[in-house]
């Protein structure tokens, strides 16, 4: 077991038992879609990815751990770390979205979220909000958040106020652990926890429309421990590349889906 390997297994310990029940399943009213792989480019295999965004040709990535969280400006090619802000134990980062000249990050369980100069990566003010964060993005109007249950949160993103939610369902079923989010062509695209799919999301209805399976993107021999996951996506408006990684992952891949 390896150093990484070995911290994430006392972080998320117990939480490995709940993974196969909530296991997607496809049904009528959700296909389906395969990928193909466009780039592959190089990811820092130490990064434990939380949240992941593409803006004015940067990545912008939140890692996680409590000692080992990070906010950083990465460059799309090679991987580099171009600027990076160390955040503070006991803070275990999570998701993370832009808005404007900021960008956001969440925490899993301090209830706060540190609001950052985009260019400067220096912190300017909090949030704080009940319970979890997982995973965050937007919309033109409002900030969309999970928080490792069924449900998205709609919050204002200059005040941090919850305007409505929505229980996300596949078919009949409660889509529990929806975790790193981007809004995408009008959907909400959602990494589940320890699985290798994307849920394709109705934000009104909370709706399932599809499912992007990912099985096979990554080599097994590449995967440090159980929680090196798929996890990470970004998506670059300007050019329509849709990008994906996870967790503590040596690669990060651009990918088309086959319609």
């Amino acid at each position: 077991m390896t150093r990484a390997s070995g911290l994430i297994a006392v972080v998320m310990a117990g939480a490995l038992s709940c993974s196969a029940a909530n296991e997607p399943r496809a049904t009528a009213a959700a296909p389906v879609q395969r990928y193909r792989v466009v780039n592959v480019y190089p990811h820092d295999p130490e990064a434990f990815t939380q949240g992941l965004l593409f803006r004015d040709g940067f990545l912008y990535e939140s890692t996680g751990l409590q000692g080992r969280s990070s906010l950083r400006q990465v460059r799309l090619d090679t991987g580099e770390v171009f600027k990076q802000r160390e955040v503070s134990a006991p803070h275990f980062a999570e998701g993370l979205t832009d808005w404007r000249n900021s960008l956001i990050q969440l925490t899993w369980q301090s209830q706060i979220a540190f609001v950052y100069d985009l260019s400067s990566l220096s912190p300017q003010k909090t949030f704080s909000y009940p319970g979890q964060g997982w995973g965050l993005t937007h919309d033109d109007r409002q900030l969309i958040l999970s928080d490792g249950s069924d449900t998205l949160r709609f919050l204002d993103p200059d005040t941090f106020r919850e305007t409505r939610r929505v229980a996300v369902r596949a078919g009949a079923s409660a889509l529990l652990q929806l975790n790193e989010l981007e809004y995408v062509h009008g959907e909400i695209y959602a990494n589940v926890w320890h699985t290798n799919r994307i849920a394709r999301i109705s934000p009104s209805s909370g709706r399932v429309l599809a499912w992007i399976d990912l099985s096979g993107l990554l080599s097994p021999v590449y995967q440090v421990g159980p929680e090196a996951v798929l996890n990470g996506i970004a998506y670059d408006s300007a050019k329509n590349r849709l990008f994906v990684t996870g967790k503590l992952w040596p690669k990060l891949f651009e990918i088309e889906i086959i319609p």
